[in-house]
């Protein structure tokens, strides 16, 4: 079994969260096996609708991006200026001009409450780290993935973009469904071993197939013509190339690709929902800003801004933009009011705010508020369960559905399945 290690980014906390990727024999071949097996186990829902989540590391700053607050004291306020967009009465920050100009196909919740604590856990399965230690409830893309899985055989259902986190993981549901990650030898997997050309690939295929010719002769339940099948479409997954020709942004036209120079993970997603992939989610940027939060801010917005807006814009040219649901947000907000820190703002679980845009939701608009301070839900109070739920309405999953834990205990996806009835 290879272990595929990837980048290591350290928060605040002082703990390191390491992406990794775990892949089997053949460059894959297991693993894919496993995978499409369990797709065969699925329920596919009614519509194959895709999502993308953009996760925004460290806890970005509600108070200086979708929800400013011009009226109160300038130690709250901050160093940016409101503008408003195109919907009217919706402001958001100034570093944010393309949003602003396409607002209509957007929308904002700012009501969110959230816990302190550096993990992805709570945006991608709705529970916490310190909770999901224990309780190892399934990432959003896993659920997808046991639900659905994809509409093609060659094409993974959940693809992470950043790597593996406890917020990427499986649990409960088994590794089968956890995130394909193509980065380094990862993406290496997805292309036939050094020396191997397509005759090879028969042979081998050749030689799995009287291994299983005699396992069938002692095997008399018929189990392993089934597992054949799999084995067999997990060597078309590699061989197709469906997955490594989403992956290369040199398919893309120059002039494309120059729109999204520096926020390449951007336009990788669009052409991976494009192939078929169920759920992708990536990151941008570090957000932790206990220092210098305005310095960083201006350094970081503005590309944030054009990748939201640039992702956007093509889903809705592509026609794509009902059939793909994309959500933009960190693990918590930051203090309304600035430290004495050099400038900086420090955790704040009481409320933020997060970006949506497609999935046939309703958009141009601003769904809750904060209080004048942006110091706690004013209205509207919604959990990150609450928005998953939604999302998973949308998908044509049931949020209310159990799935057996380790130890057979049946297992909601969600405690709390009331959606963001705004939006829908």
């Amino acid at each position: 079994m290879l272990n595929i290690f990837g980048s290591k980014q350290k928060f605040c906390d002082g703990l390191s969260r390491r992406s990794f990727l775990k892949v089997g024999a053949f460059g894959a071949g297991l693993t894919l096996a496993d995978m499409l097996r369990s797709r065969a186990q699925a329920n596919p829902t009614s519509t194959p609708k895709s999502a993308i989540m953009i996760y925004l590391p460290g806890g970005p700053s509600h108070m200086d991006m979708w929800d400013l607050k011009p009226q109160a004291p300038t130690e709250y306020r901050g160093e940016f200026r409101p503008i408003p967009t195109n919907v009217p009465g919706v402001e958001i920050c100034e570093h944010f001009p393309r949003q602003a100009r396409m607002f209509d196909k957007l929308a904002v919740i700012r009501s969110i409450v959230s816990v302190d604590e550096h993990s992805d856990s709570l945006v991608m399965t709705g529970y916490s780290e310190n909770t999901n230690r224990t309780a190892h409830h399934p990432s959003f893309g896993a659920v997808l993935s046991r639900m659905r899985g994809c509409l093609s055989n060659d094409i993974p259902p959940f693809v992470s973009l950043r790597g593996m986190s406890i917020g990427c993981e499986p649990g409960y549901l088994g590794v089968s469904h956890r995130a394909f990650t193509p980065q380094g030898a990862g993406l290496n997997n997805l292309n036939l071993p050094g020396g191997v050309n397509m005759d090879r690939v028969g042979d081998r295929r050749g030689l799995l197939d009287s291994f299983d010719n005699l396992r069938r002769e002692i095997d008399a339940t018929g189990t392993m013509r089934g597992m054949d099948t799999f084995t067999v479409r997990a060597f078309d997954m590699v061989a197709s190339g469906a997955t490594r020709r989403a992956l290369d942004l040199n398919n893309e036209e120059p002039r494309v690709r120059d729109r999204y120079r520096g926020i390449e993970p951007f336009l990788t997603a669009r052409r991976l929902v494009e192939a078929g992939v169920g759920c992708v989610t990536l990151s941008y940027g570090s957000w932790d800003t206990h220092e210098r939060n305005f310095i960083s801010l201006r350094e970081q917005l503005p590309v944030l801004d054009r990748g939201i807006s640039n992702l956007v814009a093509d889903l809705y040219d592509r026609g794509m933009d009902r059939d793909v649901i994309t959500i933009v947000w960190g693990e918590f907000g930051r203090t309304p009011r600035i430290n004495n820190n050099q400038g900086g703002r420090d955790h704040w679980a009481p409320v933020m705010s997060a970006l949506v845009a497609g999935g046939g939701f309703r958009m141009g608009q601003a769904i809750g508020s904060s209080s004048s301070r942006g110091e706690y839900p004013r209205d509207r109070r919604y959990t990150t369960q609450s928005v998953l739920s939604t999302f998973y309405r949308s998908m044509g999953i049931d949020p209310s559905l159990t799935f057996p834990n380790q130890s057979g205990r049946p297992m909601y996806i969600l405690d709390d399945r009331e959606p963001v009835v705004e939006l829908l």
